[in-house]
This record gives structure tokens, C-alpha cells and sequence, in this order.
């Protein structure tokens, strides 16, 4: 399986067996930002996914892995334009939960040890049993009010079955972010729960137990739970709160990412600028004087990474911080993927293919959409936004620097971050 995205100009390098081929639709655009996946041999301007390969070349077979991001390359396959806006409450082209569960999947694959692959058809079956236990538990008001039966399904998800949302020291924990896992402890994010609410609606609906337009409202705090509403009701208010399909897998990704990023410290800085600080890319009269907790902890990031120690409890996991990376790429959440892609690339060594990404994240942001500008700008400060500026110009610098050294070579997966197996137990 590999993956393709539209294009980049010639410059971009070719490399290794998974890739993204980067080609324009359109001759006098630079950029199109397109991504699909196919099974077929990629031969020229191609960009290449680093997690799995340097996997495979330290002598860990991660074949589960590979199953599992092929699985979801197919099921976002479905996504259309109309699909990706669509409420995850009559979405019907991508299986949501099937998809979050390839997600889990392929990071267990990453970080276990077993031989076998996630039995996601068990967990698919446990969501089945919760829609059919609604309908026996609740069989004589399913024909009630939409009120009632919205009612009535909310205490049966958070009363009866004992669903939770993580509360905030504990969203961290992963056991929150995977659908497997919340489906098992009963505990989870808010992303992970509306999407078990919305897969009991879909069942219920496709045994002819739901009449009306439920839908479901997220919750954008961080103690409320998702619950369901009857549309014909719903205010003009409620539309911010009404999760599409892209915005959900968006959502369970970016909670991975955050979670598992390996550079923790100071929450005020957005995660590429972490990344970047460690790595002394930043101009820090901008950021202010680092305290000596901050200079630990990037020490003790890079020392992790450089004795090839992945994950540390609370302090990251370079894995599944790549591994998100990536799925964002493919879902074209927006062209700072792959800026933070490109920095953690550069951490792990990988600098070839960290300027083939920066240069893409360059290229990309000449033709991004005024929308999307104007929606990363309501998430980042300008203050923010001019400090990442100067760090990817910065980086910019110091890889082209490493990659003029004549006497530079790529580093063999044992010298490699993610070639050394060491644990930190």
C-alpha cells in the first residue's frame, strides 16, 4: 500500500518503500494538497512515511502496523468532500469506529511485544451488544418522545453501563484515547465517547428503533458529556458542538499526538515550538528566559531519544507521536502536519526526510486557503504563529547546514532513535 499526495515541486527528494507521490492536477498551481492511497509502485517524486521502515530495518517486523494503516488508508478512502462535513451521526461511507480502531491497532502493534494483531472484530461486536442491550433494557419507551428516549439512553451509556468522561490529569492516560480500551474500563475522552453514542444511534436507527434526526452534542469544556438531541429542535448555537466525520478522526488524532509528544513541558507553546526549543531553533527573546525545570526536561527528552528509549510515563512516546503525525498527514487536517512531522523527523535523525517535509510544509502554506489560515490563527496566538516562523527558518538553516557536510551520512537503524529497542522499565 502506499500513499500518495498531489504535489511538491521537483526538488523533493526520492526515498525509501511507503510513500506519498506529489504530483499537481493543475500545472500552474504549486501545491494541491490531495492525499489518497493506493496499492502500486511509486517511481518518482515521492515522499516517504519514516515510521515503519525504520522499524523494519532494526529487525522488528511490524507487519500488524502495516495492516492496521492500510485498513484505515481504506476506510478514509471513502471520505468525499460532502462525507468529511457530514455528522458523524449519519455518516455512512467510513466506518468511524472500525477506523478508530485500526488507529488503536496499528499503536499497539508499535509498543507490544504480542504476536497478534488487535481482535477488532471483538470490539466491534461489543459496540453491537451496547445498542442491543439499549433496546432490550428500554424496550417499552423506545417508541416514546425523542426527549424520553434521548433521556433514557443517556442514563443507560452513563448510569446503567457506567461510561465516564477521563477527567483532565487523566486524559493523558491512553486508555482514554483508544476505542478499544474505553470500550473495555469505561473511561474515555470526549472524542471516544461521542463516537460510541453516535455508533449506538446508527444501530439503533438500522433496527428501526430511532424515528426521528437524533444528533449528538460535543462538548468543547472539559467535564461534560456527549449527549444526543433531537434536531428538529436545535439552535443555531448547537452548530459548533456537532462533530463531522473529519472532525472526529481529526480529534482522536490530535488527542494521540498531544498525548504522546515527547517534549511535555510548558503547555503555553504549541507542540512544534516545544520540539523546536529542544532542539535550540527558536529565538528565545520571543519566548522568554527558560526556567530549569524546562532546560531539564528537553535534555531529558533528547537523552531518551538519543539511548533510543521511545516512551517514558507522562513524558511522551516518539512512536505514536509519529504514528499520528502521519494519519493527520493522510486525513489533510491542515499543511502544520507537516511542519511538526518535519521536526520530529529531525530529533530522530532522519534529516533528509525532515527537509523533504519542511520544504512540502513551505510550499504548502503559499496556496493554504484563507479558511484554513483563519482557522489556525484562532488557535495559535500571532505571537505564537511569528515565533514558529523564525523556528522553521531556523531549522530550515541547520538542515540544509548537516546536509552539506560531505562527510554526513544517514544514520543505520542501530545509531537511529527508533532503531535502539531499549525500554525505559
Amino acid at each position: 500500500m502506499s500513499f500518495s499526495v498531489s504535489t511538491v515541486s521537483s526538488s523533493i527528494l526520492t526515498s525509501s518503500s511507503n510513500f506519498f507521490n506529489c504530483r499537481s492536477n493543475n500545472p500552474s498551481s504549486p501545491l494541491v494538497l490531495r492525499f489518497i492511497c493506493r496499492s502500486q509502485n511509486v517511481t518518482k517524486n515521492e515522499l516517504s512515511f519514516v515510521l515503519h521502515d525504520a522499524l523494519d530495518s532494526s529487525g522488528n517486523n511490524k507487519i500488524h502496523a502495516r495492516e492496521a494503516r492500510e485498513n484505515f488508508c481504506a476506510e478514509i478512502l471513502g471520505f468525499t468532500e460532502i462525507e468529511r462535513q457530514t455528522s458523524i451521526c449519519i455518516n455512512k461511507r467510513v466506518d468511524l469506529a472500525r477506523t478508530a480502531l485500526y488507529i488503536a491497532a496499528e499503536d499497539d502493534s508499535l509498543v507490544s511485544h504480542s504476536s497478534v494483531p488487535l481482535p477488532i472484530d471483538s470490539f466491534i461486536q461489543r459496540l453491537d451488544d451496547l445498542s442491543t442491550g439499549f433496546g432490550r433494557t428500554y424496550r417499552t419507551s423506545v417508541r416514546s418522545s425523542p426527549e424520553a428516549f434521548l433521556e433514557n439512553l443517556d442514563k443507560y451509556l452513563y448510569g446503567h453501563k457506567g461510561f465516564r468522561r477521563a477527567t483532565l490529569s487523566n486524559v493523558a492516560d491512553s486508555r482514554a484515547l483508544y476505542l478499544n480500551s474505553v470500550l473495555t474500563h469505561r473511561s474515555g475522552s470526549a472524542a471516544m465517547l461521542a463516537l460510541i453514542y453516535s455508533e449506538i444511534l446508527k444501530m439503533l436507527r438500522l433496527s428501526n428503533l430511532l424515528s426521528f434526526d437524533a444528533e449528538i452534542y460535543f462538548p468543547r469544556d472539559l467535564d461534560s458529556l456527549p449527549r444526543g438531541f433531537d434536531k428538529r429542535k436545535g439552535k443555531t448555537s448547537d452548530l459548533p458542538h456537532i462533530l463531522t466525520s473529519q472532525a472526529l478522526l481529526v480529534e482522536i488524532l490530535r488527542n494521540l499526538k498531544h498525548a504522546f509528544w515527547p517534549f511535555q513541558y510548558d503547555p503555553t507553546m504549541t507542540l512544534f515550538l516545544r520540539a523546536a526549543r529542544a532542539a535550540r531553533c527558536t529565538d528565545e527573546s520571543d519566548i522568554g528566559e527558560e526556567s530549569g525545570f524546562e532546560r531539564a526536561s528537553a535534555k531529558a527528552a533528547q537523552h531518551r531519544l538519543e539511548r533510543g528509549v521511545w516512551t517514558c510515563v507522562r513524558l511522551g512516546d516518539m512512536r505514536r507521536a509519529l504514528s499520528a503525525c502521519e494519519r493527520l498527514i493522510l486525513l489533510e487536517h491542515n499543511v502544520d502536519e507537516f511542519r511538526d512531522y518535519s521536526i520530529l523527523l529531525y530529533h530522530c535523525g532522519f534529516y533528509e526526510e525532515s527537509m523533504n517535509y519542511l520544504k512540502l510544509y513551505r510550499s504548502s502554506r503559499v496556496t493554504s486557503s484563507i479558511s484554513e489560515e483563519s482557522s489556525l490563527r484562532k488557535e495559535t496566538s500571532d505571537v505564537l504563529r511569528d515565533s514558529e516562523s523564525i523556528a522553521v527558518e531556523n531549522l530550515m538553516t541547520r538542515l540544509n547546514l548537516i546536509l552539506m557536510d560531505e562527510g554526513w551520512t544517514k544514520p543505520s537503524a542501530g545509531k537511529s532513535s527508533l532503531g535502539n529497542f531499549s525500554e525505559p522499565w
